[in-house]
């Protein structure tokens, strides 16, 4: 049986994400937690940032917060802004840039287990 845990907003630690420019990642929830499944984490992608292309292992939901940004899945680019959700399936290309002046942030829920992330430029 899994304790209940809640986590303040003062908690969480956001640290920049190496591969990407203008973004930064705090780990909202995972099994360090408690979470038995999905780790949620929450995404700050800064005016002027960009995440080059990239697949991961593991697919990803997440629901977009504030701001507007561009996402590219596959090879379809969509514009994306806070209230949206996206699906991207495990294996697929996708990549972000936030050519707005106002940061972007969204939620992404992943499952649990080796996440290999892959460059492709």
């Amino acid at each position: 049986m899994t304790d209940p845990v809640l986590r303040r907003s003062d908690e969480i630690e956001y640290e920049p994400v190496d591969a990407a420019d203008g973004l930064e990642k705090g780990v909202l929830l995972n099994d360090d937690h408690g979470a038995p499944n999905f780790a949620i984490r929450r995404f700050v992608l800064e005016a002027g940032g960009e995440v080059p292309k990239h697949t991961n292992e593991v697919e990803h939901e997440q629901y977009v917060l504030e701001g507007a940004y561009t996402v590219g899945i596959g090879d379809k680019t969509h514009e994306v802004e806070a209230g949206d959700s996206l699906l991207i399936p495990a294996g697929t290309v996708h990549w972000y840039r936030n050519d707005g002046d106002e940061p972007g942030a969204f939620i992404c829920a992943v499952p649990h287990g080796d996440d290999q992330i892959e460059l492709l430029e």
